[in-house]
């Protein structure tokens, strides 16, 4: 949740700011703040720390994503953010394991050791980025809501946060659904196939929005999701968690970076770093709630009706983009319509 509150915070900011060393000055920090804690037994002293660690986190990201959408030239918009989205997704994807194997084979100081250990060798790489700077685009004074906020980046993040509505339940909930339906560890075979599709799908897609657009992604990605997690819905065999897993990697692999770079797009260079807070904002949301709603839902139904459930979610994105593009063609032809008449 405190990444949550530290992204505005940073968007308001962020012409502000030396983007590189902002970076290494809030990593060396989360070094810090996770060596002081090494030992530690007290609750309060740690959940402090977890909320220090969280707001850098959300600090870091949205500075990591502001500098790579700048540098990406604008005709690759949708090919560099899939790449950038490819890295952050393998890391998402193999850190849980990586930890559960250490936890289980050494211990949980273990894992603080290895943290440790990758945030200082991001520090030591963060002093060879490349700094750039966010400028206004006009010396006038705005208002702190106009450098948090951008109505045009505001669609794609609310489109972002149901689909990681879904993402926080699929991913909190998986092992309560192998237990339910006889599939015990085999269920980690989910998580396998999730990640190498969508590893294999972003740079594809990316390809593909920066050729022809986002609206050739959205219906195609958003039905696979569907599929992905009604497949969920009644699996029972191993083949059927397979195909759901192929299906919603495809998915959430095409829908999530699109989205992103959808909402970078509508947006000026100076407000790059805006979009990328209110798609990363969205997504921090739509974890954050997805796993106590579909928590809840799964104690009064179970973990198979529960992803049936979580489907609506994608049921939303799907009608709230088809009444999107209608507006946006009654606009059109409204604005064609007017040049006709002054012609």
């Amino acid at each position: 949740m405190a990444a949550i509150f530290s992204r505005p915070f940073v968007s308001a900011f962020l012409y502000q700011l030396n983007i590189k060393k902002t970076i290494s000055i809030t990593l060396l920090f989360v070094a810090i703040s996770m060596l002081i804690s090494y030992g530690s037994t007290s609750i309060p002293f740690l959940i402090i720390i977890r909320v220090i660690e969280g707001a850098a986190f959300g600090i870091i990201t949205t500075l990591l994503a502001t500098l790579a959408t700048s540098i990406i030239p604008t005709e690759r918009t949708g090919e560099g953010i899939g790449f950038f989205g490819m890295a952050t997704s393998l890391g998402a994807s193999l850190s849980p394991a990586l930890a559960l194997y250490i936890y289980n084979s050494f211990s949980f100081q273990n894992i603080l050791l290895l943290a440790l250990v990758i945030i200082l060798s991001v520090f030591c790489f963060s002093l060879f980025i490349k700094n750039i700077f966010i400028g206004k685009e006009t010396k006038m004074d705005h208002s702190i809501i106009h450098d948090i906020f951008d109505k045009k980046a505001l669609f794609p993040s609310v489109l972002v946060f149901f689909l990681c509505i879904t993402f926080g339940a699929v991913f909190s909930f998986m092992g309560g659904l192998g237990e339910e339906v006889g599939l015990g560890a085999k269920i980690s075979l989910f998580f396998f196939i999730f990640m190498f599709v969508m590893l294999l799908i972003r740079p594809i897609s990316g390809k593909v929005f920066d050729r022809f657009g986002y609206k050739v992604l959205i219906y195609p990605s958003s039905i696979s999701g569907l599929i992905g997690l009604l497949l969920l819905a009644v699996a029972n065999h191993l083949f059927v968690l397979i195909a759901a897993a192929f299906f919603y990697g495809i998915g959430y692999g095409i829908l999530q970076p699109t989205l992103q770079s959808w909402a970078v797009s509508l947006v000026a260079r100076e407000k790059k770093g805006t979009a990328n807070a209110m798609i990363f904002t969205g997504m921090d949301l739509g974890m954050a709630l997805g796993s106590p709603i579909f928590g809840m839902v799964a104690g009064i139904f179970g973990y198979r009706e529960m992803f049936g459930y979580s489907s609506i979610c994608i049921l939303f994105i799907l009608v709230f983009y088809m009444f999107s593009s209608k507006n946006q063609k009654l606009e059109e032809t409204k604005e064609k319509a007017v040049l006709i008449q002054k012609n």
